[in-house]
């Protein structure tokens, strides 16, 4: 339940689950197919390299309850400002360009129900811009309101993927799990290359740390909503990917633009797949919503701590940082609107790749904070061993990303590395 304007476990929950389940769930499956039989096993490792990194934010946030920011403020806690900055920097841009991209989703699964949106380049900006400024102005009200959307949203984007992933398991060929590997693909690069996909699909589990003031009695429902949260999605997960797999031949599969859609039509005939271009579009519009309230509550913690603008920081008065969202959606709809210029599309995917890297290293960052308090303090060998478990998954998710995306993730924090010095001045 939600009191006194703040959200509650199951509001909490919506918000991991529905920020992990966004619109890319209904493309990952094709992208898995790719490396065959392989990838089952890489589920199951991402699974666990998601429990784990679940685990340390959940630790973190009954350590720091009330605490702002999730990965930033655990950063500052153990290293300082000026690393505490530089997540916060990476883990912001990855935010909006991350909202314009499944923005740009939205529009795609939209165009199925208004086909229209096809006819003139300038339909589909207006109706990304549309989508991102709605939001933007839900989550300028109290919490509760975006996180009552978050809730129905949630419960209804999983309503297809559940159904495909019970109902198919009685159609099941096994003969499809047998695919082989990729032409000339070793096992490890195979592994690596579908380990960092998939735990791709968890980027999200922090997402109840970071408005941590806004939620109920935070010291308890966070780390409940967390493992909550990360283990449905771990479920959904492997149960629907592990069905499209024994149900859609392995060459099909991988080639497939929309396999939801396909396993719905083999499973209920064609008109389904309105079923699940439903659940993809209410998916990314729920995603949508609760990255936009991330964007307005990271750099509103580090400004209030005097890393970030201090303008990032300024409130209305439903406790809601405006001018940050704001600043955020500006930047968000750029982004869309660069996206439908034809000469821009490869730019948009690259820097959408980039802000993924971006965001595993937050993940880094918290870990090894708190590994660094576990060595200081209690020294609880269980607790360390998970912790360095977890840093070991997201290191080899940022090596698995490529070297290129590597160099670029470099360059892009060496590049705000003045802005803190301006910051601190001012």
């Amino acid at each position: 339940m939600e009191q006194n304007g703040k959200l509650g476990f199951w509001s909490a929950s919506s918000l991991v689950l529905g920020n992990m389940i966004g619109s890319g769930i209904f493309l990952l499956p094709a992208s898995m197919a790719a490396f065959g039989w392989i990838s089952l096993p890489a589920w199951g490792m991402a699974a666990l390299g998601a429990l784990v990194l679940a685990f340390v934010f959940k630790s973190m946030a009954a350590l720091y309850p009330g605490l702002q920011g999730g990965p930033y403020a655990y950063t500052r806690v153990a290293f300082g400002d000026f690393p505490a900055y530089l997540v916060a920097w990476g883990y912001w841009i990855s935010i909006w360009t991350t909202n314009a991209a499944i923005a740009v989703a939205f529009v795609s699964y939209l165009s199925v129900f208004f086909p229209v949106l096809h006819e003139n380049s300038l339909y589909p900006v207006l109706a990304g811009l549309a989508a991102v400024w709605l939001l933007t102005w839900v989550n300028t009200r109290e919490i509760t309101v975006s996180g009552s959307l978050q809730l129905i949203t949630t419960i209804i984007k999983i309503i297809p993927l559940l159904a495909i992933g019970i109902y198919g398991l009685f159609f099941l060929n096994f003969d499809y799990f047998k695919a082989d590997l990729p032409a000339g693909t070793s096992f490890f690069p195979a592994m690596t290359s579908a380990l960092t996909l998939a735990l791709f699909a968890f980027l999200g589990l922090e997402s109840a740390t970071i408005p941590s003031a806004g939620i109920e009695n935070s010291g308890k429902t966070i780390p409940r909503a967390t493992l909550f949260g990360t283990s449905a999605a771990i479920v959904i997960y492997i149960l629907s990917s592990a069905v499209l797999m024994g149900l859609i031949p392995p060459a099909e599969l991988k080639n497939s633009s929309s396999p939801f859609a396909a396993a719905a039509s083999i499973l209920w005939g064609q008109p389904a797949a309105y079923l699940v271009a439903t659940g993809a579009l209410i998916s990314a519009f729920g995603a949508l919503n609760g990255w936009i309230l991330m964007q307005g509550q990271v750099p509103a913690a580090a400004a209030e701590d005097g890393v970030f603008p201090k303008i990032f920081a300024r409130k209305n008065r439903h406790g809601m940082p405006t001018a940050g969202l704001m600043i955020s959606s500006v930047l968000v709809s750029i982004m869309v609107a660069l996206n439908f210029t034809e000469n821009f599309v490869s730019t948009f995917q690259f820097i959408l790749l980039l802000s993924t890297l971006m965001a595993l290293l937050p993940y880094l960052f918290t870990a090894s904070a708190f590994l660094l308090l576990l060595l200081r303090g209690e020294k609880n060998i269980l607790k360390i061993t998970l912790t360095v478990l977890a840093i070991i998954f997201v290191a080899w998710a940022i090596i698995g990303s490529g070297a290129e995306s590597i160099y670029w993730g470099l360059a892009l924090l060496v590049a705000g590395i003045p802005g803190y010095f301006l910051f601190k001045r001012t």
